[in-house]
């Protein structure tokens, strides 16, 4: 019997996209914080030295080797480019005004929404898993249920038929 899906090690491809998008939430926050451009934030991103005293996961330098980075560019610069859009989608689903969401949780909803509404190649249950997934690693202790829950709304409504089909 063959191991399911999700029991499967990530393939490199997977593990360079789970980097990029790793990376674009931590720019995006970064972009939300300071106000600095998207294109100041990657130069700083892409001229990072690698440091041995951080975790692997935590060192820019580290993650940058192993992204795929044209879709961390596309990703961080989209998202900054098309907020008032994502924002206009995620608004409605949320139980709080957007400014009083957690920085970080509103990167990844912002990020999710983007690569439902824009990235149609990405099955919506990836574009959901890998919020989820971002959140448990960056975000609040539960954050993650809350990204899941608004994210599988917004799935609905922005890819209602792909939903439909894999539901149904």
């Amino acid at each position: 019997m063959s191991a399911s899906r999700a029991q499967r090690p990530p393939s490199a491809g997977q593990q360079a996209r789970r980097a990029a998008r790793e990376l674009a939430v931590q720019g995006l926050y970064q972009w939300h914080m300071t106000g600095k451009s998207a294109t100041a934030i990657e130069a700083e991103f892409r001229t990072q030295l690698p440091d041995d005293d951080l975790e692997d996961h935590e060192n820019w330098a580290k993650v940058m080797q192993i992204a795929d980075l044209a879709l961390f560019h596309e990703l961080l610069h989209n998202v900054v480019r098309y907020r008032d859009d994502l924002d206009a989608s995620i608004a409605p689903l949320l139980d709080r005004r957007l400014v009083e969401l957690d920085p970080i949780e509103l990167a990844i909803l912002r990020l999710g929404a983007y690569e439902l509404s824009r990235r149609l190649e990405v099955p919506y249950r990836v574009a959901i898993n890998e919020g989820v997934e971002l959140a448990k690693s960056f975000g609040a202790t539960d954050g993650h249920k809350y990204v899941n829950g608004i994210l599988d709304k917004l799935a609905a409504r922005l890819r209602s038929a792909e939903v439909r089909a894999r539901r149904g």
